[in-house]
This record gives C-alpha cells, structure tokens and sequence, in this order.
C-alpha cells in the first residue's frame, strides 16, 4: 500500500504545501499549515490522526520512514525541525 493509500491526507499536506512550490503557501510552517486549515477545514482532523497513526507505527524507525516517504520532495530539517518536532508543531498547529 503506497503512503497516498495509507496516508493520503498528510501525503497531501507533505506533496501540496511543502513540496516543491511551497512558497505559493508561505514561508514559514505555521503559514502554511494555516493555508492549509483554509483550504481544507473539514479534512485537517484526519491529518492530525494519520500523523498519529504514523508515529505508531514507525515509533523505532520515524526519520527513516519519513525520509523514505517524503525525503525526495522535503525534509524538515532546513527549516529548523528534526522529523519528530515538525510532526509535533503540525499536530500544535493544527489543534489551536
């Protein structure tokens, strides 16, 4: 099962708002995580249990998967996060 299949709304998120054109959405993670509350405000509960989901199930390897997943198109690491802490600012971010 591909990540779209298991996880498709944060593949949304990591492919649509921090992929390659993500400047479209803001410059920062906050910016664009509220774009993306706008857009999809009745979606984002969903992003928040995958993020959870995810977490249990790569709770030995969460970096690695990630990378695996997304590394080609993003990774939190220049923006100042390590894997664990944007997944934590995401889920903050979309609970306030």
């Amino acid at each position: 099962m591909s990540s779209s299949e298991r996880y498709p709304a944060m593949d949304h998120l990591m492919r649509t708002y921090f992929g390659q054109d993500f400047d479209l959405f803001g410059e920062t993670v906050p910016e664009i995580v509220a774009c993306y509350k706008q857009d999809s405000p009745h979606d984002y509960a969903n992003l928040v249990r995958e993020i959870d989901s995810f977490r249990t199930e790569h709770s030995h390897d969460l970096a690695i998967a990630f990378d695996q997943m997304y590394g080609r198109g993003f990774s939190p690491e220049p923006w100042g996060y390590t894997v664990a802490s944007f997944l934590d600012e995401i889920q903050r971010l979309l609970n306030e």
